[in-house]
């Protein structure tokens, strides 16, 4: 019995830590590429941008989910640039380059 609890610790461990490994890796993707601004909502979200929470403990918003099985590479995200994530009229590109939310249909850039 002890050693079925020493496993699935192991196992539980190794599942956390590949989630977070490929969440920091998508993240930094993200910002090697969009370069976002400081202050910006992208940058303010954290894991959120992807997550449906900040901490990146939750599933995917639907940001997130048009890259869920697409490999963390630079080309990734920008298959998705032209599409409407969170269904708000606006691509998720243009919402990445004014520093909104592109799963968050309230959060626009203000001309739109």
């Amino acid at each position: 019995m002890r050693f079925m609890r020493i496993i699935f610790l192991v196992v539980l461990v190794v599942a956390l830590c590949t989630g977070a490994s490929a969440t920091l890796t998508w993240v930094k993707t993200f910002n090697d590429l969009y370069n976002p601004k400081p202050n910006s909502a992208i940058t303010k979200a954290k894991c959120a941008l992807c997550h449906t929470t900040p901490a990146g403990t939750d599933g995917l918003n639907c940001y997130g989910k048009m890259l869920e099985k697409a490999k963390v590479e630079p080309s990734s995200l920008k298959a998705i640039e032209r599409k409407d994530a969170d269904k708000d009229g606006v691509s998720n590109i243009v919402e990445i380059k004014a520093g909104t939310l592109p799963a968050d249909p309230k959060s626009r850039p203000r001309n739109k």
